[in-house]
């Protein structure tokens, strides 16, 4: 059957569609109206080798926050769909990823219970119309519906795109390392027999 998801999160504000590949090699088809989130799903697909299809329409009229914060609810969604039992999952990752001056870590913990922990002090500002501070609510709403415990750090960097783009790449090698399968063990990664 393989580890695959489709979601759709339709509200008054946005139309979502998500269609995930665990197991693929990074194709991509992204489309959500934002430039730089289409920009920064392309690394997560890429980097971390998910065939993955999103198309979203929002009221970005109002603002990007609606469309960016469902497309974060969906792909966590679908995310905890492929993944479903978590039998012989790896669970735990964690990736550190340069880009030019930016370093940025991500730890995951697919463990059942979500939590978030987010330091990035010095993204603050606009990427062309993108606000940075989206990208905390886009790891919020990701880690809530993934339930995840998702730790992203920004650990230096000066230019914007280089931090936010490092994170993405960072969190796309650790949720490949661990929702990969390990050959070892086809139990749940849990002394407790269930996640």
């Amino acid at each position: 059957m393989g580890r695959t998801a489709k979601v759709c999160r339709k509200t008054a504000e946005t139309d979502v569609a998500v269609e995930l590949n665990l197991d693929g090699v990074g194709r991509h088809t992204i489309q959500t109206q934002i430039p730089f989130l289409d920009h920064m799903l392309a690394q997560l697909a890429t980097h971390g080798l998910f065939d993955l299809s999103i198309e979203a329409r929002g009221d970005l009229q109002v603002d990007l926050h609606h469309t960016v914060e469902d497309v974060g609810i969906a792909l966590g969604e679908a995310f905890a769909q492929a993944v479903g039992d978590k039998r012989g999952i790896r669970r735990f990752a964690s990736a550190l990823v340069p880009l030019d001056e930016a370093l940025a870590r991500v730890v995951v913990d697919i463990s059942g219970r979500p939590y978030l922990v987010y330091q990035a002090p010095q993204l603050h500002g606009e990427i062309g119309s993108f606000d940075v501070s989206l990208v905390k609510e886009f790891m919020r709403a990701l880690a809530m519906n993934m339930k995840v415990n998702l730790h992203v750090e920004v650990l230096h960097g000066e230019n914007l795109h280089h931090c936010v783009e490092a994170i993405f790449k960072a969190l796309a090698k650790s949720l490949d390392q661990a929702t990969a399968l390990d050959a070892r063990s086809a139990d749940v990664p849990s002394t407790k027999g269930s996640l």
